[in-house]
């Protein structure tokens, strides 16, 4: 599989949110959640004066624009071009260019991935959080979300848990 890639959408003004929503219901429909990894209208906080009183609101930061990290290939291309109020891609023609790393910090969207020592099978012990000092054994580990699911036991039963990556450690028999 490719890499995933950040690329930016042009959209109609004022469509953003909407294009957003939509894109994530067709993510669902036809099951790319491998594909297209994540979809983002990028916010920042605004201090309005409005009537002699000072008011926090959220605007857009690109207005007309969308974010997606997705890997590129004719289907999401396809999904994403005949989204309802997008209008193309930005980049030359109609190919689309992903966002750099430098282009992407300032944004503070991208988290640093974490390499993982472990696999589905292996015993962990949770490092932080509620269920610090368990261990359980790994029964699913999902790459794109940093998680791993680990089976706990709970009033007897075996209870399937999300933990982030950086909250576990391998046990070392």
């Amino acid at each position: 599989m490719s890499e995933a890639n950040w690329y930016v959408v042009h959209t109609y003004s004022g469509y953003e949110n909407k294009v957003k929503a939509n894109i994530e219901k067709t993510i669902e429909n036809r099951k790319l959640q491998e594909q297209i990894l994540e979809v983002t209208v990028p916010m920042q906080d605004v201090v309005e004066m409005k009537n002699g009183s000072k008011k926090q609101v959220q605007k857009k930061l690109f207005p007309g624009y969308v974010l997606i990290n997705m890997v590129m290939n004719d289907d999401t291309w396809y999904v994403v071009r005949n989204t309802r109020g997008v209008t193309g891609f930005v980049g030359p023609g109609s190919k689309p260019v992903p966002l750099t790393e430098e282009e992407m910090k300032p944004l503070g969207i991208k988290a640093p991935k974490v390499v993982v020592d472990f696999g589905v099978g292996d015993t962990v012990t949770v490092t932080g959080g509620v269920w610090e000092n368990t261990v359980g054994e790994i029964k699913k580990i999902d790459h794109h979300k940093q998680m791993v699911t680990i089976n706990v036991d709970m009033f007897g039963r075996e209870t399937p848990v999300e933990i982030s990556f950086t909250e576990v450690k391998k046990m070392d028999f």
